[in-house]
């Protein structure tokens, strides 16, 4: 008996603390307000894909559009801009390639890193500073 209403105690408490937690938690405007800064970095990183790669439709998989078996794809603060990882394929038969991208604080493309075989894009990437095409999977 003794340890029925001791069970029944912890698992009020330990519930009690979980809802709270969660309240707080979801609740929270700083968690929010960084979220929407993500989305907007994600955002302004698919224009800036698209614009370099420069074909319509082009498929995406980052931290709004997740895959995972595609591939994980990450958002993140570094220094005194963004990292955004993710993958992108042309059309249905094309493969899945991974790009990481650096972005400045207002969103201006520093560098962006491609795995891909197109050759347009690697012959673009000889005079273009920012953008790096890797053939292989160096």
């Amino acid at each position: 008996m003794n340890h029925r209403v001791g069970r029944t105690v912890f698992a009020l408490v330990v519930g009690l603390l979980v809802a709270v937690n969660s309240y707080r938690w979801i609740t929270d405007p700083q968690g929010r307000a960084a979220r929407m800064l993500e989305i907007e970095v994600v955002e302004a990183s698919r224009a800036r894909l698209r614009e370099i790669i420069g074909v319509e439709p082009l498929d995406i998989v980052d931290t709004l559009a997740p895959n995972r078996i595609v591939g994980k794809a990450y958002v993140y603060p570094e220094g005194d801009g963004w990292s955004v990882s993710g993958y992108y394929r042309r059309n249905d038969g094309d493969r899945w390639h991974p790009y990481l991208m650096k972005l400045s604080q207002d969103f201006t493309l520093v560098t962006l890193k491609v795995q891909d075989t197109d050759p347009g894009l690697a012959r673009r990437a000889e005079s273009d500073t920012v953008l790096k095409v890797v053939t292989s999977n160096d």
